[in-house]
């Protein structure tokens, strides 16, 4: 028997992603990231962890503002240590690892969300197609930097919960999710590829924690010692575009050319 697809209210996946009650909620993943080349065998480049913290906030008449931030490390592939310098296999050159802390990421739920429905387990798919201007093409100092003129990049996302969790409205969050998240993407600015063809694959599956403290030692360590603003979600939306890698290194371009070691420490 095939699953059904159903339509979920914003109210229900808001408590899918995040919790009904306003709290912070957390997701963490794990897995890895390999080049795609032509003509070349693929390259285990990293291994990755990561988390999300996210708020829903209930604006009335069942709409949700989303407010969210989230980490990326970059991890050695083999002995799982976290990577502060990474020397380029295709051109030798040592650079620094400029690990993800995108703040803030943020939207709003104000229509219903088809998901497919087998029997005790209902899964969210979002198949994301991204297609604008990369942000560093105009500038002349990011020639190295940028591979190609339009940022194009697909993700697609499995959330997988409870069907009953869904259907009590009792609940302000679901009792357990588990995700897959599959990414096919240009090269990373900092790894300073140029117009080397190729794309970047992130394979990782991960779950919803209950806190902070569930989640991966390396990255609560990183959080708490650098960023510790990412321990909590931002309290509403706010004006202006969201936080991506792309503007995150155009942001901090300076300090990554002087070597920095990266995530840049923020505050409070």
């Amino acid at each position: 028997m095939f699953a059904e697809t159903r339509e979920f209210s914003p109210t229900q996946f808001a408590k899918t992603r995040c919790t009904t009650d306003g709290t912070p909620s957390f997701l963490a993943w794990s897995g890895y990231l390999y080049s795609f080349m032509p003509d070349e065998p693929k390259r285990k480049l990293f291994k990755i962890v990561g988390m999300s913290v996210g708020r829903c906030i209930d604006q009335g008449d069942g709409v949700w503002d989303f407010t969210s931030r989230e980490v990326l490390l970059y991890l050695d592939p083999k002995t799982g240590e976290m990577m502060r310098h990474w020397q380029n296999p295709w051109t030798g050159e040592m650079l620094p690892v400029m690990h993800v802390a995108n703040s803030p990421i943020q939207g709003t739920l104000s229509d219903n969300i088809p998901a497919e429905v087998d029997g005790d387990t209902t899964t969210f798919i979002f198949d994301l197609f991204a297609h604008y201007p990369n942000p560093l093409a105009d500038d002349p100092q990011f020639v190295e930097y940028c591979d190609r003129p339009m940022y194009s990049a697909v993700e697609l996302f499995k959330l997988t919960v409870p069907t009953v969790d869904l259907e009590d409205p009792s609940t302000t969050t679901v009792s357990k999710l588990t995700l897959s998240w599959n990414r096919v993407g240009p090269w990373l600015p900092w790894m300073k590829m140029a117009q080397r063809s190729g794309n970047l694959i992130y394979s990782a599956h991960g779950k919803k924690v209950k806190d902070f403290d569930e989640l991966p030692a390396i990255l609560k360590k990183e959080i708490e010692t650098r960023i510790p603003m990412f321990k909590d979600a931002p309290p509403k939306k706010v004006e202006g575009a969201e936080m991506t890698s792309w503007e995150y290194f155009k942001q901090h371009f300076e300090a990554y050319s002087q070597g920095a070691t990266f995530p840049i420490p923020t505050q409070i």
